[in-house]
């Protein structure tokens, strides 16, 4: 039982408990006073558990600064703000804005010069290298541009290859796979080479590939750029029915307002600064 949910059930309890006290004189109210303070007092509770959002990723005052020489360029200057589990998240902005550099330290590939980033509590900058690796492989999945497929393996091949690193049996691996592949629509696929693959059906292994672990975020970055337009359409549907279906968290980087429009939210960055943030389509 989620905690809300326990808090909820608590709260009538203890409204319950007031109606029902033994310790009342005979003739006296059932605790008008108290009870209405306690109903008003689980009213202001469940409103404010129901309106709490359930915060993934905490962004505090994140800069990153490389050095060029003897330049430093900023590619992202304090930003802040918070991505709820279950988001599907665009990341807009002109290329150079820094919205990749973002992503990649959300998703622990790359280290912020100051500031905080926590996924679910964890403040993934403070971690070592080791550490680090293993709160990736449990936590992200990964899709790129450019797909990463190893040609001489089959799709089914490409998508286990995470799981090569867990305890799972062989059988408990071609489940997680299979179930998969399903889920990004190329179950009878799972025997082809990627050189037998369209495109977009690339695309929708490596995205299998990502999720084959279960990880609760899954970044992608630009992961329509190499597609013509009807695969780009069914590759960012998939990702869409991943928030709905699987309760995924997606963040995605992209400069196509008409792929960000798939996302729950948009944010945009110019120059490394947060602009602004946006509702778009669900």
């Amino acid at each position: 039982m989620c905690l809300q949910s326990c808090l909820i059930l608590w709260c009538l309890r203890v409204v319950l408990q007031s109606h029902t006290d033994p310790k009342k004189r005979p003739g006296e109210s059932p605790g008008a006073g108290s009870s209405c303070l306690q109903m008003g007092a689980l009213r202001s509770m469940i409103a404010h558990s129901m309106a709490a959002p359930d915060v993934l990723v905490e962004i505090r005052n994140v800069t990153k600064i490389y050095q060029q020489g003897e330049i430093n360029v900023t590619a992202l200057n304090d930003i802040s703000f918070d991505i709820q589990a279950g988001e599907y998240l665009s990341l807009m902005g002109p290329s150079g804005s820094g919205k990749s550099t973002l992503l990649h330290i959300i998703a622990g590939i790359d280290r912020p010069t100051s500031g905080e980033c926590r996924v679910r509590g964890v403040d993934v900058t403070r971690l070592n290298e080791s550490a680090l690796a293993d709160w990736r492989n449990q936590n992200v999945g990964f899709v790129f541009q450019t797909f990463n497929l190893i040609p001489v393996l089959s799709a089914f091949e490409n998508v286990e290859l995470p799981l090569l690193l867990t305890d799972l049996s062989r059988k408990q691996r071609r489940q997680h796979v299979e179930t998969a592949l399903d889920l990004v629509g190329l179950a009878d696929r799972a025997h082809h080479l990627p050189r037998q693959l369209s495109g977009g059906q690339e695309q929708r292994v490596a995205i299998a590939r990502a999720i084959v672990t279960d990880p609760g975020l899954v970044v992608a970055d630009e992961p329509t750029g190499n597609l013509d337009a009807q695969s780009a359409h069914e590759v960012l549907e998939v990702l869409r029915s991943l928030r709905t279906d699987a309760q995924k968290t997606i963040i995605m980087v992209t400069h196509d307002p008409k792929a960000a429009a798939f996302g729950s939210r948009s944010i945009h960055l110019e120059k490394g600064e947060l602009l602004e943030a946006r509702g778009a389509g669900v």
